[in-house]
């Protein structure tokens, strides 16, 4: 969880384009505003309802994503395997997309640790028994 004076500072940044950054301490600190060149702030988290709604209601549009259908998922993880240099069966693919829970990080996170694992122990090759 982020800080509340963070949460404050980046309100700030998010409504106003500026920040203030306080120096000193107690009575005698003074802010000193700093202005922010427009920006955009693009947010993503799969725990939306873990955010403080003042964070939330500040972002001007909001999307809810589907998760990535299997079939997607294996075409992600051929690609993947591709870039990787390893070899990998249509059936390989499947297994390790229906355990990436419909996300493609996971999926790439699987991948590589399926690839070491028939590095070591088998001959480089995913199938679906590895």
């Amino acid at each position: 969880r982020m800080s509340r004076p963070a949460e404050e500072m980046l309100y700030m940044a998010m409504e106003d384009f500026r920040v203030d950054v306080i120096v000193g301490k107690g009575p005698g600190a003074t802010a000193i505003p700093l202005e922010l060149p427009p920006f955009t702030l693009v947010g993503a988290t799969t725990r939306a309802g873990l955010l403080p709604p003042p964070l939330r209601d500040r972002f001007g549009f909001t999307a809810h994503m589907e998760f990535y259908a299997p079939a997607e998922l294996e075409r992600v993880i051929h690609r993947s395997a591709r870039l990787l240099d390893v070899a990998i069966d249509p059936a390989g693919a499947a297994e390790i997309a229906g355990r990436s829970r419909g996300t493609p990080r996971i999926a790439n996170r699987l991948l590589r640790r399926v690839r070491d694992y028939a590095q070591v122990k088998a001959d480089g090759h995913i199938t679906e028994d590895i």
